[in-house]
């Protein structure tokens, strides 16, 4: 299959704008922000930014590691770090009209501590200036420094711990980073977990050449190692240098694989076409879940949505 052959209906998307959209897109300029909606390419960045969310990122637009699905930049740092970070970053979002943020971050494999203590360090300074404002930590693996792990946990104090093990684990050599593993994204969550998250949250992409067999033994691996929610959604390849596109999955296998995630017991599973770890669904379902509020659900487009009911 051609990668950039036609989308088959149910991917397609309106194109970015509306004044929420333009607003945030200047907003972000103005504070020189890095969001990882742009830099990834994701293709929710006109929803989820008309609803006021958006995902930032910190310690640099540049990743020590070279996955071949990502589109983020990848290079050597040097070791430089924006030490003025975690403050700008919390004035800024303080200036917005968020409930939700994403935090995430480029690898720095440059850095003693993979970055965690900036992390934890942003999101303190986040709490501090913006308490009723739930934060997400997406994160890196740390290299599998526990210590680092326990950092971004107890000194921070994400409201939610996040790690992507991206793609079931036959496909891992092949779409990641050779520093990552399936095993070592199993044990970044797990040790979350040991050192207190009570939330975590992890995203598969599909598409890629895996069988559902394989999808539905990696959820139950995930599942096995507490994680509470899972994102699945369609690899969509950034650019012709970028790993291969294998085939678009079908809306009624995305609610299978939600089906099969729910009956595993996570508390939540967004499952569609166009979900990504970000996806602001399963911000709602956080949303409401952190605030002991209900949710409800609708569907569109093989998208599960979730809003909060008062």
């Amino acid at each position: 299959m051609r990668s950039f052959e036609r989308k088959p209906e149910w991917l397609k998307v309106r194109m970015p704008g509306g004044e929420r959209h333009a607003q945030l897109t200047q907003t972000f300029r103005k504070l020189k922000l890095h969001t990882v909606c742009e830099e990834a390419r994701c293709p929710n960045i006109g929803e989820c930014w008309r609803e006021g969310t958006a995902t930032i990122m910190i310690l640099g637009d540049v990743c020590t590691r070279g996955c071949r699905f990502c589109a983020v930049s990848s290079g050597h740092p040097g070791g430089v770090v924006d030490e003025a970070e975690p403050e700008h970053v919390a004035g800024a979002l303080a200036q917005m009209d968020l409930a939700y943020v994403v935090l995430t971050m480029v690898d720095r494999d440059d850095l003693a501590d993979g970055g965690a203590a900036h992390v934890a360090r942003t999101v303190s300074a986040i709490h501090a200036r913006s308490p009723e404002l739930l934060v997400e930590t997406l994160v890196g693996d740390f290299a599998g420094d526990e210590r680092a792990i326990e950092t971004v946990v107890q000194r921070g104090q994400p409201d939610v711990y996040a790690h992507n093990v991206e793609v079931v684990p036959s496909l891992q050599r092949k779409m990641r980073d050779a520093r990552c593993s399936w095993e070592r994204s199993l044990m970044t969550l797990r040790a979350a977990r040991a050192a207190g998250a009570s939330v975590t949250k992890s995203s598969l992409m599909v598409g890629c050449g895996e069988t559902e067999a394989e999808v539905h033994d990696a959820l139950a691996e995930l599942r096995a190692a507490d994680v509470s929610v899972v994102t699945i959604g369609q690899y969509l390849r950034p650019t012709p240098k970028h790993a291969p596109l294998v085939r678009y999955v079908e809306p009624a296998e995305f609610d299978a694989y939600r089906a099969a995630g729910e009956k595993l017991g996570f508390q939540y599973v967004a499952s569609g076409p166009l979900v990504r770890s970000s996806y602001r669904a399963a911000e709602a379902f956080l949303k409401g879940k952190l605030r002991g509020e209900r949710v409800r659900y609708s569907d569109r487009y093989g998208k599960r949505r979730l809003e909060v009911v008062s």
